[in-house]
């Protein structure tokens, strides 16, 4: 059974900072391309940060490009998403997936397995 399971969100004051996690089981994350995305009140969800299978080449979207990093440790089958210069803008419930295509892409119905979520939100 595939497992994701995000850890680290909570409440913090613009500026601050965040470390997501996303523990894997059932799959192994360097296997597989993995996506960061979220979702903000109301709002559709969209592609936040990616890490590629093997390589761990990163991208990310432009609005959080400089700000958020992405990585991952094998050894702990993890991948992490670190958020700095944190905005009101950024509140949101950030979810990881896995992804089996070809291609790393921004599109989620490209992933196959999604974590529960961890919501984010940043007070102004």
């Amino acid at each position: 059974q595939v497992q994701l399971v995000e850890s680290g969100g909570g409440l913090v004051q613009a500026g601050g900072s965040l470390r997501l996690s996303c523990a894997a089981s059932g799959r192994t994350v360097s296997n597989d391309h993995m996506g960061w995305f979220r979702q903000p009140p109301g709002k559709e969800r969209e592609f936040v940060a990616g890490i590629t299978r093997r390589t761990g080449s990163t991208f990310y979207a432009d609005h959080v490009k400089g700000r958020f990093t992405t990585s991952r440790d094998d050894a702990k089958n993890t991948v992490y998403l670190t958020l700095n210069s944190l905005k009101p803008e950024d509140t949101a419930v950030y979810y990881c997936a896995a992804g089996t295509k070809w291609l790393l892409t921004t599109t989620r119905d490209d992933y196959d397995y999604w974590g529960q979520g961890t919501q984010v939100t940043v007070s102004s």
